[in-house]
Formats: C-alpha cells, sequence, structure tokens
C-alpha cells in the first residue's frame, strides 16, 4: 500500500508504536486482528499523507529509457511496475479497500469493519477502484464507462 519499501518500513514502524501505546483501547468488540489492520492501514495511510507533503527529489534530464519487451526480458517484473505505478495514483480511498480485499484476502465485512465504513460501501469502493486501475492500465471496458458531460 506505501508503493516502496521505505515508507512501508516507516509506516510499520508507527503502527508498532501506535499497538505499544494503544493495546488498552482494544475493548474486544473486533477481532483482535481486525483492530491491527485498522491500525496498520492507517499509519500506512498517513505515511502516504506525509509523503505527499515532502518534496520529492528531481531526477537529471535524461531522455526516457525504452524497455525492450523482448523474450529474454522478464515481462511480470514490467507488468508488477505498471501495477504498482498505477496503485500508486490511486486516491486513498479507494487504494486501501483494494489492498485489503486483493492483497491481504480480507473479505467485505473486515474492511468494512478496519475502515469504518458501510459494506456497500467498500463494494462500492472496491469496484471503483479496480475499474480506475484498469483504464490505468489500458484495459479500458467501454461497458463500464463512465458518463460524459455530453451523454449526462
Amino acid at each position: 500500500m506505501a508503493g516502496n519499501d521505505a515508507d512501508a518500513a516507516d509506516a510499520t514502524q508507527e503502527a508498532l508504536i501506535t499497538i505499544a501505546r494503544r493495546i488498552d483501547r482494544f475493548d474486544g468488540r473486533a477481532k483482535f486482528t481486525t483492530w491491527l489492520y485498522r491500525v496498520a492501514t492507517n499509519a500506512c495511510l498517513d505515511e502516504l499523507r506525509r509523503r505527499g507533503r515532502r518534496a520529492v527529489p528531481g531526477l537529471p534530464d535524461h531522455p526516457a529509457v525504452e524497455v525492450d519487451p523482448s523474450p529474454a526480458f522478464d515481462t511480470g517484473v514490467v507488468e508488477r511496475m505498471a501495477i504498482d505505478d498505477a496503485l500508486a495514483e490511486l486516491p486513498d480511498e479507494f487504494l486501501a479497500p483494494i489492498v485489503l480485499r486483493d492483497q491481504l484476502g480480507m473479505d467485505y465485512a473486515e474492511i468494512a469493519e478496519t475502515l469504518a465504513i458501510p459494506a456497500g460501501t467498500v463494494r462500492s469502493r472496491i469496484a471503483r477502484g479496480r475499474s480506475r486501475l484498469a483504464e490505468s492500465l489500458g484495459n479500458h471496458n467501454p461497458a463500464v464507462e463512465r458518463p460524459t458531460p455530453e451523454s449526462s
């Protein structure tokens, strides 16, 4: 969810500190793992917000490097990088439910409880987020097109 190892490590450390400091706030209404996921998800979202406020170091002006997708090159790596880039562009409201569902295998009720939103909202955010991912990755489905101002 963090997009890179350094930010993930920072978010993990913040989550562990929060868990240690606030373990007394766990009231048992939810499963302990659900509470842990919520703390970790919030720490990650906080890290993403902090990253958005940090200056991003510029890269030197060099022409773009073309990647040769020949059989000798592992296309799985290229595909994973494209997915990571597309995920990084998703708003947090879509990113968190998609990662919790597709990466951690949580069911909709667990995600709803973790994010403190209704299960129907979880379903719609996952559907809308996946649609945006598909568009970003070039898998545009005309049947799921967003209405344009002319067609509304």
